[in-house]
Formats: C-alpha cells, structure tokens, sequence
C-alpha cells in the first residue's frame, strides 16, 4: 500500500472509530440527565449540573448486583462449554476423514442461515419437557454449542500442520495426548474470538431469558433493565446509568483477549502454517 492509500485507511478507520464511540459517549452523557432534560438538548454532552447520583439509584432501586452476578454466571457457563463442545467438533470435521463429513459440516453451517424465532418452540417444548423453566439451566444448556462456533473452530483447525499431529501419533501419543497436549494449545487465538463472540452473546441476550426466567432471583442485566419501562413512565436515566454499567464487563474482556484477537485474525485467513 503506497503512502496515499494507508493515509486514507488511517483517516477512515479513525473516522469509523468516532462512529462507534458516539453511542457510548452519548449513553454516559444521557445517563447524567434528568428525565425532564434528557430530550431538551440531547447533543449537550456534560449537563450542568451533572447527575452522577442516578447510578446510586439506579443501582439501589432494583437488585442490580444479583443481577450482574446471574448474567456473568450464564454467560460464563455458556462460553467454556461452548468452546470446549465446539472443539472438540472442530477438531473432529478438520482432522478425520469419515463418510458424511462434508455433509454434517454443510447441515451444520446452513443452520446460521435459520433465525431463533424459527427454533425457539421447540427449543422452549424442549426445555419445558426437562423441567428447566425458570432454572439457570434453561437459559444455559441451549446455547452450549453454536454453529459458527463450530465453523470458527473447524476453519482455524483446518490449517493445523498434519506432520505435526502424526509425528505426535507416531511416537505413541493417544488421540486424547495428541488433542490436549498439541491442540489445544494451539487454539488460543480461536478459542479468543469465539469466548469473546459468545460471552457478549450471552451477555446481551434478552429474548430467551425472557421466555425461559420468570422470577427475579433469576433475571440477568437485559432483563432488569427492561423494568425501567413500563405502561405510564420510562426512566431513561437511570435505564442509560444501568447500562452504562452493564457495559463496563464487556469492555474489560475485549481489553484482556485483544492480543488473542489480533493473532486470530492474522491467521483466519488460512490458520496455522506448519
């Protein structure tokens, strides 16, 4: 790229950068309103005076912790298996040749072309008839695997160098040393990308833990924040102040893995070279 083209990158991805970090500068300025001012001049970015004690309120009027605690729980349960599951089944469509193999992998990734509505009765009959309404398990076991999970997983092992798993076979390794011991540690850029992808998933997920949570002890971060609305009145303040909030843990996990992330997508064109 000559000097021109990546001054113009440069520019555009800065450009790009203020487009996505507008939302969250106007989510912390909306969160220091009041619900009578919020839409009187909603490009005033400091109001004066500020209102730093919505976020006490916010946090005091409903049970904001538990709730913070019950979305990280989730979404944690759903990214280690979901990792560990797809794999496993990535390792399994990548490295052995058995018949349907093409055929399982073309089932599994014409699955993202269906959207959740289009599964969520029988997932919901599914998990009805397990007697997991209103448990953390129905929220959890249904998302332990996805599809492009599977799809990540099996496109970066595809590029494992083969010598280097049957030199481990050949010196007697077993196929469970030869996945631990070799693959697995292989894996870390991939295993960022998708724990990342399904921990804000999971996070963020309303609709299913909708369906499935009815108490309160139960309920997650979306599904307390959609207690600021009712029939009569939004409080839009203290809604942005939690939300705000519920921000902070997905920030910090992009901060932790960006180095993982990074290496996944240098190699996500054609995964490990041997």
């Amino acid at each position: 790229m000559n000097r021109s083209g990546a001054i113009s990158a440069h520019i555009a991805l800065i450009v790009l950068g203020v487009l996505f970090v507008i939302p969250l500068v106007w989510g912390i300025s909306a969160s220091l309103h009041t619900n009578a001012t919020i839409f009187l001049n909603p490009f005033q970015w400091l109001p004066s005076p500020a209102h730093w004690s919505n976020f006490g309120k916010a946090w005091s009027s409903q049970s904001f912790g538990l709730y913070m605690w019950n979305s990280f729980f989730i979404a944690f349960a759903i990214t280690i298996f979901c990792v560990i599951f797809s794999q496993m089944a990535g390792y399994g469509l990548s490295q052995f040749k058995f018949f349907g193999r093409d055929v399982i992998f073309g089932t599994i990734v014409s699955t993202l072309l269906l959207p959740f509505p289009a599964i969520m009765v029988p997932v919901f009959i599914f998990t009805k008839d397990m007697g997991w309404i209103n448990t953390f398990a129905g929220v959890i076991v249904p998302g332990i695997i996805t599809a492009h999970a599977v799809f990540f997983m099996r496109q970066y092992l595809s590029g494992l160098p083969s010598e280097l798993l049957w030199s481990a076979r050949i010196d007697g390794a077993s196929e469970w040393t030869v996945y631990w011991r070799i693959v697995v540690p292989l894996t870390g850029p991939v295993v960022a990308a998708v724990g990342v992808l399904t921990f804000v998933a999971s996070w963020n997920n309303l609709l299913w833990p909708l369906i499935v949570i009815q108490s309160k002890s139960h309920y997650t971060i979306p599904l307390g924040l959609s207690n600021f609305n009712d029939t009569y009145f939004t409080n839009y303040v203290e809604m942005m102040a939690m939300s705000m909030v519920a921000v902070i843990p997905v920030i910090l996990l992009f901060l932790f893995v960006r180095r993982w992330l990074i290496n996944s997508l240098m190699v996500s064109g054609g995964g490990i070279k041997g």
